[in-house]
């Protein structure tokens, strides 16, 4: 094995495997109420440490893997030192100091652990502005030592910005990553180069459908499919232009795979580890079920030519660009997953904000910011099928969010009025008019283009002035006002 290629750091003191090991299929095991036996599936990853695959990923959501990874490292790991990377993927809505450190505290029992090497945040809705209070309170836990590191997953471009730019200190992103998808090789990559922080990948093998197995195999049907990952990555290939593409990018992998002597796996996860910012691709095991230890070992013992590059290049450029960016799949059409929705994954998205009706038919929505109550104004006010919004600074509570950064505050300034929308009943396709108020002049562009980033579709009507605002360190103030449909 390559070792040079073999660990990559997160951080001075998290150094991990460039081949991550992921637990997601647990919950596939145990789908329909299957039981796993936990110790014996524990005493299964000892052949992946003992390959020097030392780093594994799960989830608080992905069945018993976080008891099968504590059960694990308790009984026989022995003295070999692994990293355990979990994640917290929370209900959606308002959550507090107390649920947050419960969320931690559990994850710390299940892994036998008084301190989680990585924990990765996943939000559900942007325009909801609790996922910034969360990441707040884990990183007091990380101060307190609970959390050694914070990462994140599934966050797009603009919002790791957010993150990072309010001063939330975050090492890692996990994302979809593959040649069926190849949304984290453009701004998500500038960003984590200029940030310093590494890319996680999943989905390189896209559950599989990227070997050997499939190549001239007909289409099947969505019954046929026998796993959930399967399920999910085939609506990227459908997505990506078709079975037909699919083949088509299948015979490249093959023929290189042949001409390097190695398996189509190792050279589909090797063209996303090699990728700038990529620190580690994520290869999912079925513990006890199938092993593939060997051959995800090559992996690291050889290189792709140029040749190679060149040739799946092309084949890349005849597919279709799956849309939106990073993590876009769990948050908006088409939803990129096992079900083609969220349903088996949320019961239901409450309004990111309090609303209330008055008397006279308005109702008004309340993002809790001190200046609603100093002013005596809401948020925003709906009047039979029109919403108008305040002007809206990237304001949460008492925090400036976005720090110094206009582009974030832009995008949070945004979210926030997407938030009162959907909590009136819209959508931010709806807007029909912005206005845009910025404090520096220099700041004109880069604004401009974080509200073309967001509005470039529906193209609202839009004004942009130079004034002072008021408030020490705000450079941008939005107002909207949307018309909603039916």
């Amino acid at each position: 094995m390559n070792q040079p290629f073999a660990r990559t750091k997160l951080a001075p003191d998290l150094c991990i495997s460039r081949i991550v090991t992921g637990l997601w299929q647990v919950a596939d095991l145990e789908r329909d109420g299957k039981p796993l036996d936990l110790d014996r599936a524990a005493l299964s990853m000892k052949a992946y440490t003992e390959a020097g695959l030392t780093t594994f990923d799960m989830a608080d959501h992905y069945g018993s893997a976080e008891l099968i990874a504590g059960i694990f490292a308790d009984r026989y790991a022995g003295d070999q030192s692994v990293q355990m990377l979990t994640k917290w993927v929370p209900t959606p809505g308002v959550s507090s100091r107390g649920t947050v450190r419960v969320a931690v505290e559990r994850a710390l029992e299940r892994l036998r652990t008084e301190q989680l090497d990585l924990l990765q945040y996943h939000a559900w809705n942007y325009a909801d502005p609790s996922y910034i209070d969360d990441l707040f309170f884990l990183q007091e836990l990380q101060q307190q030592r609970l959390i050694r590191h914070l990462g994140l997953t599934n966050f797009d471009t603009a919002h790791l910005r957010i993150v990072l730019a309010s001063g939330i200190n975050v090492v890692s992103n996990q994302v979809c990553y593959s040649l069926l998808d190849q949304r984290a090789a453009d701004e998500m990559t500038q960003l984590c180069n200029a940030a310093g922080v590494k890319l996680l990948a999943f989905g390189t093998l896209a559950g599989g459908l990227l070997t050997e197995r499939w190549l001239d195999h007909p289409e099947p049907r969505s019954d046929a499919l026998t796993t959930w990952s399967q399920m999910k990555y085939k609506r990227y290939i459908d997505q990506a232009g078709g079975w037909d593409a699919f083949q088509r990018l299948l015979t490249v992998l093959h023929y290189t795979a042949q001409r390097l002597g190695v398996s189509m796996a190792n050279v589909a996860s090797h063209c996303i580890l090699e990728r700038p910012a990529v620190g580690a691709v994520i290869i999912g095991a079925r513990l006890g079920e199938s092993e593939h230890i060997e051959d995800t070992l090559q992996l690291l013992d050889f290189s792709l030519d140029d040749e190679a590059r060149e040739t799946i290049r092309a084949a890349l450029g005849a597919l279709t660009p799956i849309p939106g960016d990073c993590g876009d799949e769990y948050r908006k059409p088409p939803f990129l997953t096992a079900s083609g929705d969220l349903s088996h994954h949320l019961d239901a998205m409450p309004p990111p904000y309090r609303s209330d009706t008055g008397a006279d038919g308005r109702t008004v929505a309340l993002s809790g910011t001190v200046w609603e109550d100093i002013a005596g104004f809401a948020r925003a006010v709906r009047k039979g099928n029109r919403i108008l919004v305040s002007g809206t600074t990237a304001t949460h509570g008492t925090r400036l969010i976005g720090g110094g950064d206009p582009v974030a505050q832009t995008h949070f300034a945004i979210d926030k009025i997407e938030g009162a929308l959907q909590s009136l009943g819209g959508r931010l396709d709806e807007v029909v008019r912005t206005r845009v108020f910025i404090q520096e002049q220099d700041d004109w562009e880069a604004v401009s283009r974080a509200h073309g980033a967001r509005f470039a579709r529906t193209r609202p009507a839009n004004t942009l002035v130079r004034a002072d605002l008021v408030g020490e360190g705000y450079l941008v103030e939005i107002e909207a006002e949307a018309i909603v449909d039916g």
